[in-house]
């Protein structure tokens, strides 16, 4: 990596340093420095996770017996054996909290500038009285329910009262298309969906009711659609329920149901680079405690702090933000709308106008912000705190222009990943120790993750996997219903090792840099997309014989999108059919997915045994070494994407 100027590094004050969540945590443990307590959580790992449940407040209804079990291998680990809890009683414990009870637990506010609020005594009686009209309805424990809505009251609402019952929630990103989410739907077997019946966007409806009625139309075991009306948009639809109408007084006595540990509350989809999405599986017992001590370690989120994260709640970003805030006993601030609504000053105005201690972003929006810089920095931001960035790999110069201009050079800038599979952290940066920009300063307490060369071997100073040397707490519990799919993915590359699927470098000052994913895995704005559920839906365009997708660079959404397709033998395509095929993709899959490019090509790169190469397609393509050509079948397909680079 470049040197960085002395002034790029940020370091932490003696104040910040003794106040500071994960300070408090080590002198919980008797610990005095951060790096012991990390070789503590991975030398002793059953009594530091049972000092964070304490310290954390996490609620359990049945203590449990012993950390894990890995009778059945490290790859399907049982946490917390014999423990019972639900984790919503974490959040909904704050209600009991006579300093807590009326203190905000959810401020929103939506592109209109209407602001809306929920303490956390109102939280609960949501809560419980969505969850008992669920109950009636006959959603039981185990039973899947899409979740389609807006950041806002009513979506963390509705994203509570699903596990309160023992359901399985499906978040579904508020931007899909029907046939994303009927493939999500049906991979999860889901019997219920609730959503909104629009939402808007720079001043236009976003009409997703239409939407979830035509998915309800399609998917025979949805039985129930739920929905929030909007404005002039009420719910519609021959199985439509009103949101609002659902909420009922619950019985007396009423409590969370009791849950294992390892009892699912969450199906998250995410694309992979073949197949369908891949069911990502989470826990009572794991994401919600991984969070909270992400929360505590990295976040110092502490009760009265103000967060404000514009994560679509369809995004594993929107539970994490969720149950990070609301288990902490901090205040959400929920914004719906988009972040150049009216301008690029949108953010520093929702900052200034509630007076938020804590920001999260994706690189992406601090490009767009960047790109504004007169707007975007209007608002007054004096009560930040700290600052998170999450999705995807931020270079150094974003990085610095976050945190020295928009923060004005007294927030830390916190680097933060992990992904959908993995809940919080696998690297990320702690305010005790000095932080470089794009770095990483740390490996997550309870994780012994590393570089690793492609045998599995330790590498410092150079690029590798960033991989894993056993099971964690937060990782996913295989895929839904796909257990060899998870294998390979993950476990089988290396032997012994979860690979992540990043490329990483550790410096030997102990600072971590990734450089981009490893795989074919598209992200697009932070948003994750398998290049097999572009190519599948661009194949039922008759005059489309073959597709590839790839990711390539792009300087202010990360990747954009390029798709190559070989057409059918047939009368020569329109000058128009690039841009047909790309609305088409639009139109299946959501606009965010849209191709920046679509180029028709003789043939594409494969092997022999006909797999498209897709990295050395996106090699080719962007003018980096193709690699090892050894399997490619058909030479002649490279001097054709050579030629479309050059023009």
């Amino acid at each position: 990596m470049a040197q960085d100027l002395a002034s790029d590094i940020w370091h932490p004050s003696s104040d910040e340093v003794s106040e500071a969540g994960v300070s408090r945590l080590m002198k919980h443990f008797g610990i005095t420095d951060f790096d012991d307590l990390y070789r503590f959580s991975i030398d002793e790992p059953s009594k530091y996770w049972d000092g964070v449940n304490a310290f954390c407040g996490v609620v359990w209804s049945k203590p449990y017996d012993r950390f894990v079990d890995l009778t059945e291998g490290p790859e399907f680990p049982r946490w917390f054996v014999g423990g019972e809890l639900n984790w919503v009683d974490s959040v909904l414990q704050h209600a009991e909290d006579k300093l807590q009870r009326d203190r905000p637990a959810v401020i929103a506010e939506n592109e209109a500038g209407e602001i809306v609020t929920a303490t956390y005594a109102e939280l609960r009686r949501q809560v419980e009285g969505f969850a008992a009209g669920l109950t009636k309805l006959g959603i039981r424990p185990g039973d899947r329910v899409g979740l389609l809505m807006e950041s806002g009251i009513e979506a963390v609402v509705s994203l509570l009262a699903v596990p309160y019952i023992g359901a399985i929630v499906v978040p579904l990103f508020s931007g899909f298309e029907v046939d994303a989410v009927c493939s999500r739907l049906s991979a999860a077997g889901a019997r219920a969906i609730i959503g909104t019946s629009a939402f808007y966007r720079r001043g236009r409806a976003v009409e997703t009711g239409r939407t979830l009625a035509e998915a309800a139309s399609r998917l025979a075991k949805v039985e129930y659609l739920i929905l929030k009306g909007s404005g002039d948009h009420s719910a519609f639809g021959p199985k439509a329920l009103n949101w609002r109408g659902l909420i009922m007084e619950p019985p007396s006595g009423t409590k969370a149901r009791r849950m294992s540990a390892n009892d699912p509350f969450m199906i998250i989809f995410t694309s992979g680079t073949t197949g369908k999405p891949k069911g990502i599986v989470h826990t009572h017992g794991g994401f919600p405690v991984k969070i909270v001590h992400d929360a505590t370690v990295f976040y110092d989120l502490r009760e009265g702090d103000r967060y404000l994260w514009p994560a679509d709640m369809g995004w594993v970003a929107g539970p994490i933000f969720t149950a990070a805030t609301l288990m902490r006993g901090a205040t959400m601030i929920c914004y719906d709308g988009a972040p150049d609504a009216p301008d690029w000053s949108r953010v520093s105005r929702l900052i200034e106008r509630h007076q938020v201690t804590h920001l999260g972003v994706s690189p992406t929006l601090i490009r767009g912000l960047a790109a504004h810089e007169a707007q975007a920095c209007a608002g007054r931001v004096d009560s930040i705190r700290l600052m998170i960035t999450s999705g995807e790999a931020i270079a150094p110069e974003p990085f610095n222009w976050f945190r020295k201009r928009f923060g004005n050079g007294k927030a830390p800038l916190i680097n933060y990943t992990g992904g959908t599979e993995a809940s919080g952290a696998l690297l990320a940066s702690v305010i005790v120790k000095p932080i470089r920009p794009a770095g990483f300063n740390t490996v997550s307490p309870g994780i012994a993750a590393f570089v690793a060369s492609g045998e599995g071997a330790c590498l410092v100073g150079a690029v590798g996997e960033l991989a894993l040397a056993g099971p964690y707490l937060g990782m996913t519990q295989a895929f839904w219903e796909d257990r060899e799919r998870y294998l390979d993915t993950y476990w089988r590359s290396v032997p012994g090792l979860w690979v992540h699927g990043d490329l990483a470098i550790e410096e030997p000052d102990g600072h971590f840099f990734l450089l981009g994913r490893s795989d074919d895995t598209i992200k697009v704005a932070g948003k994750r997309l398998g290049p097999a559920e572009v190519e599948d839906v661009l194949l039922e365009m008759p005059e489309i014989s073959e597709a590839a997708a790839i990711g390539i660079d792009d300087a202010s959404k990360g990747q954009r999108l390029v798709v190559f397709v070989v057409p059918t033998p047939q009368p020569q395509l329109s000058t128009s059919f690039p841009t047909e095929a790309s609305d088409y993709v639009a139109q299946r899959l959501g606009r965010a997915f849209r191709p920046s490019v679509v180029h028709v090509v003789g043939s594409l790169p494969k092997t022999r045994s006909s797999k498209v190469m897709r990295r050395v397609l996106r090699n080719i393509y962007t003018g980096s070494p193709p690699g090892d050509l050894s399997s490619l079948d058909n030479p002649a397909s490279i001097a054709e994407i050579e030629r479309l680079r050059a023009g």
